[in-house]
């Protein structure tokens, strides 16, 4: 995070609206550099195919992603050494570690972001989970709530299955909860590892090593609530209009099914193309909630989720933004990877090391399955 002086509140949030008050996160303890990646991918997968492993060396270099975390290890796959075989089902295996690996994480994020928040945890008054990395009932919201020590009255909301969106869209739900529950705190919590998804290469799914280049494990936290007590709390964005769209006949564009080998992705190629036809009409219809036009994309902050480099880089290119403009969501996919849901906490958290050369304005983008492009008109507080 930022220094004590960029954490402090310059700006008074509008009264009602939604604010982020707290941010959080957490990772597994496995770090992985992405120079020793390829190799240690298909020695614990028992790959000797080179062909496979050159593609997926190129796409290393492509994905700009330095370090990632994830909760894979050695111990792992010496206790299910099945993980890495093709064919075999181990959907129960994957989600027996999956579903406790999200819980762990979730709560140290939260607990990181409460303590910075600076509230009892008592006062959280709702929770809103997201993660499509875990399934059972009950969800992972219940066993955070219950590992946190939330009051057994507190409200929860689950956001299961969202993939890269997940994250905003958690933040609109949160957003609409607070501004309709007076004197309420929601607790945002997102929670992802790529166990779910692991396999082997195989010539069969190129697309596969796509997710391996880029994709890493992780969770965020986020207190939001409306009118702060700027006596204990400091208000970092505001939350001034949230809006979502989906494009028709696009689900299969990024699809994904829960398999007896655990959760299948496919990306299609279409994908950066399709984000970059049709975006410019989603921020414009967002930007208009704040009297901003196109001419104005460049006086905004942008907080977008990094999905990979190619999306950003025809964002940028569409809109004609200066290099600067996604500089946080550049760092935190070189950093973390894409975590899917929890990369915008992550991504929000370098805007405010900004500190004052940031803008006020500015927008909050995600991109998911559906595809569902989520979005937020949010003011930075901090600048």
């Amino acid at each position: 995070m930022g220094s004590e002086d960029t954490m402090q509140c310059s700006k008074n949030a509008d009264s009602g609206k939604a604010t982020i008050l707290a941010l959080g996160k957490a990772f597994p303890h496995q770090l992985v550099m992405q120079e020793f990646l390829v190799d240690g991918y298909f020695r614990n997968t028992n790959c000797d195919d080179l062909d496979l492993k050159e593609k997926l060396t190129r796409l290393c270099k492509t994905t700009t992603v330095k370090t990632r975390y994830v909760v894979m290890s050695e111990e792992i796959l010496k206790k299910y050494p099945e993980l890495a075989i093709e064919g075999l089902p181990t959907v129960k295996q994957r989600l027996d570690i999956c579903n406790s690996a999200v819980t762990e994480m979730a709560i140290d994020a939260s607990q990181s972001c409460i303590k910075k928040w600076g509230r009892p945890v008592s006062d959280i008054t709702h929770l809103v989970y997201v993660s499509s990395s875990e399934a059972r009932l009950p969800g992972g919201d219940l066993y955070l709530a219950k590992g946190l020590g939330l009051k057994p009255n507190t409200q929860r909301v689950m956001v299961y299955f969202s993939g890269c969106s997940g994250g905003v869209a958690g933040l609109r739900v949160a957003k609409d909860i607070a501004e309709n529950n007076p004197g309420s705190r929601v607790l945002l919590a997102t929670s992802e590892t790529t166990i779910i998804g692991f396999k082997p290469p195989s010539v069969h799914r190129p697309y596969d090593l796509v997710g391996v280049a880029l994709f890493g494990d992780g969770a965020g936290a986020m207190v939001i609530g409306s009118n702060p007590d700027l006596n204990i709390e400091k208000p970092l964005f505001e939350l001034h209009t949230a809006i979502q769209h989906f494009l028709p006949n696009t689900e299969k564009i990024i699809d994904g099914k829960l398999t007896e080998e655990g959760i299948s992705f496919k990306l299609e190629r279409e994908l950066p193309q399709i984000i970059e036809d049709n975006i410019q009409d989603f921020c414009n219809e967002l930007m208009g909630f704040g009297s901003f036009s196109k001419n104005d994309y460049n006086k905004l902050f942008w907080a977008v989720h990094p999905g990979g480099p190619a999306i950003l880089n025809r964002l940028e290119k569409k809109l004609e933004l200066l290099p600067e403009k996604l500089r946080a969501s550049r760092k935190a996919l070189a950093d973390y990877g894409n975590a899917s849901s929890n990369t915008i906490v992550y991504v929000l958290e370098y805007m405010l090391e900004e500190g004052k050369n940031g803008n006020e304005w500015g927008l909050v983008l995600a991109f998911g399955p559906g595809i569902t492009f989520e979005g937020i008109l949010a003011r930075n507080l901090t600048v």
